[in-house]
């Protein structure tokens, strides 16, 4: 049986932006991602028309670089700046 990437179960240092959003780190990168998306959801902040956008509130901003809306896939590499 292979063993599990390491890489992502690391546990990392959050930033404080983030933290504002996930909590203190620190946390392994899919956790981080994880509490994300149940802060977007319960927020009611992903666009429900295009599924893959996420509008940013002024926690998520900081987080985004100030951007008011980004797609799913380019939050993760916003996320990743914000971690250690």
């Amino acid at each position: 049986m292979p063993k599990a990437n390491s890489a992502f179960m690391k546990p990392l240092n959050v930033s404080a932006e983030l933290a504002a959003v996930v909590g203190k780190g620190p946390m392994p990168r899919s956790e981080v991602v994880k509490k994300l998306w149940v802060y977007i959801k319960s927020k009611n902040l992903q666009d429900p028309a295009k599924k893959r956008n996420i509008h940013a509130d002024a926690a998520l901003k900081a987080v985004f670089g100030g951007k008011e809306t980004v797609d799913m896939f380019e939050m993760t590499k916003l996320v990743s700046k914000h971690l250690s």
